[in-house]
Formats: C-alpha cells, structure tokens, sequence
C-alpha cells in the first residue's frame, strides 16, 4: 500500500521490511505503477528493499491478475493524484477496506461487480473523518477456532468486523457444522460489525474453494487445524496465493502436520485433510516466522495430548501481541 501513495510524491523513498517481507516477490505491484509512469527500484527477482522516486502518475484500466485486496489498494492510492479516471477490474471480490475508507475521506467511487472506479476530479480532496475501527476477524478466527473445539462452554468475542469481503470463513465454519450465532450486529463507521458467539461442535469436513478463498485467504492456516478435527475430508483448493505470502503456508502446514504425524496431502494450489485425527504432540514445531503459522499451530497444541512447543513463536507479536495472554484467558 505504501508503495503506490509514495509513488506520486514529490520526495525519494526506501520501502524495506523485516526477514519475511524481504523475501516476498514484489513484482506484481511494481508493475502496474510502472505502467502509471512510477519510478521504482528493486533487488533481484523484484525483492524488497524498494526504492521510489516520487513523481506526477497517469490514471490508467488495470485488470488484476489475482484478485488482491493488496495490490488494488496499492493502485487506487496511487491513483488518487492522477488527473483522469483509474478503472480496476478485479477478477474476483477481494476486501474491500480501502474502498471504504476512501468513501468515507469523500473520494468519489463507483463500485461495480466486476471494477472499481476512481471518478475524474480536477483535485481529489481528502476529507478528515473519525472511525473506531472493528476487531480484525483474521485475529478473532483463532479464538472461534479454539471455541469450537473446546469440550464445553461458550465464548463471546465483542466488536468484531464482519465486512462481506473478509467473512468467508464464518461462512465455511457454517459449512463445517460450527455453532456460531452474530449478535448485535451493527454499522461502525462504515464497516459492518457484531458480536460471535462460539459454542463447541462437532465439525465436519468440507471444500474450501472457488469464489470464498480471496475472502479467508488468511484463515486457511487455522481452517487446516479445524479440519483435522472434523469428521470427513476437508478439501482446499484455488488457494495457490498462499504460496507467496510471509511463508509459503501450503507448505508450512503440510511439513508441520507431517511432523505431528498427521495424514495430509499437499497440491499445488491446496491441500487435503482427513479427520477427525488424534495429535499425540509432545515435539517441537516451526513457525517458518510466520504469525499466522504460530498462531494456527498454538490452536492444535491446545488439543494435542502432550502439547507442542511452537519455536519462533515471538513472531505473533507483530500482528497480535497479546495472543498468548487472551489465549490463557479464554481455556482458563
């Protein structure tokens, strides 16, 4: 995201990151705001650090080659001090937050089924706004998941965003048989929010694939661990986008369950999983740094017989640092 708004500024910058993201292609947002007349500079292969030399950009019509919440938004703010009308067609719904946010700035968008349009303005003008902004249901899908394999009670997770575009995987935990109620449901500044209750269920397998997985492609570590659980077979599929993020995560599941001793098969764009299975555990396991990795294998060791020892571990605290503090909380 950052790369597309330093793109049309009148300044040079240094894009860098931690380990994880030094390794993650850049190519694909280097391209489309080369295309705009940005000028950018990478490493080898397209690998961050990048270096941007701000300058006046050229509205263009993209068509995403993936559906990315990421890149899309990387181009409209890009777009924003462009002078004529940037059209993106998506191939698919990704998040939509960014849209929502600009709405919300008075940025004048027209949202179709298939495109987003920035509109023409001789000067795009960003209103100040105020927004208390929901909980991330990426960060709330651990504790549903650990709700739903709990032996007994309930659990209530408060003010949780359950924008369309980010709630595929409520969807598949319906899917799969899990006991979920939305309460309270609510419009905080412009993004749909409520309350989930999650009760313990007896889950069935299921496929994942098609049109949801843009919309849960980061809860399908966690989805992985429920389906060991789950009576039947559990399919995911069209899930290839895993490959290239802050590890390749079919593979860092496939590899870790392997470990465990657990039955799973790779593909290329997914993964097969049988249950329900026992996790005898009583190993050490790797989080390849990757937060969604350790946070989805602490969820498993939760209902493993001898528990896990997660290494690398630490890396939760970029994305959730106080996870093993709630996590304590919630099984007492």
């Amino acid at each position: 995201l950052l790369a597309g708004l330093l793109a049309s500024q009148d300044f040079y910058s240094v894009l860098t990151g931690d380990h994880s993201l030094r390794k993650r292609p850049m190519q694909r947002i280097i391209g489309p705001l080369s295309k705009m007349g940005a000028k950018i500079w990478s490493r080898r292969d397209g690998l961050a650090p990048l270096s941007i030399k701000g300058q006046p950009l050229e509205a263009m019509e993209y068509k995403l080659p993936v559906a990315s919440a990421q890149l899309k938004s990387s181009i409209l703010l890009a777009a924003l001090k462009t002078e004529a009308e940037t059209v993106i067609i998506e191939p698919a719904v990704s998040r939509d937050h960014t849209e929502r946010m600009l709405k919300g700035a008075g940025i004048d968008l027209e949202i179709l089924e298939d495109r987003i349009i920035l509109k023409q303005a001789a000067e795009r003008k960003l209103n100040p706004f105020e927004i208390n902004v929901p909980g991330d249901i990426s960060s709330a899908a651990f504790f549903i998941a650990a709700g739903l394999l709990a032996a007994e009670g309930e659990l209530l997770i408060k003010n949780v965003g359950i924008n369309q575009t980010r709630s595929g995987f409520l969807e598949v935990i319906k899917a799969m048989n899990g006991k979920i109620e939305l309460l309270n449901k609510r419009d905080q500044g412009g993004e749909p929010t409520a309350d989930i209750l999650v009760k313990p269920s007896d889950l069935k397998g299921t496929e994942v694939s098609g049109e949801v997985i843009p919309r849960l492609i980061d809860e399908i570590p966690i989805i992985s661990v429920l389906a060991v659980f789950a009576e039947g077979k559990t399919v995911i599929k069209d899930a290839e986008e895993l490959r290239v993020k802050e590890t390749d995560r079919i593979k860092a599941v496939v590899t870790e369950f392997e470990r465990l001793g657990l039955e799973i098969t790779e593909n290329e764009d997914g993964m097969e999983i049988s249950g329900p299975q026992p996790v005898e555990g009583g190993i050490e396991v790797e989080s390849y740094h990757d937060h969604r990795i350790a946070m989805s294998l602490a969820v498993l060791a939760l209902n493993s017989k001898r528990g896990i020892t997660i290494n690398g571990s630490e890396i939760i605290a970029t994305s959730f640092p106080n996870f093993k503090e709630l996590l304590k909380e919630v099984i007492g």
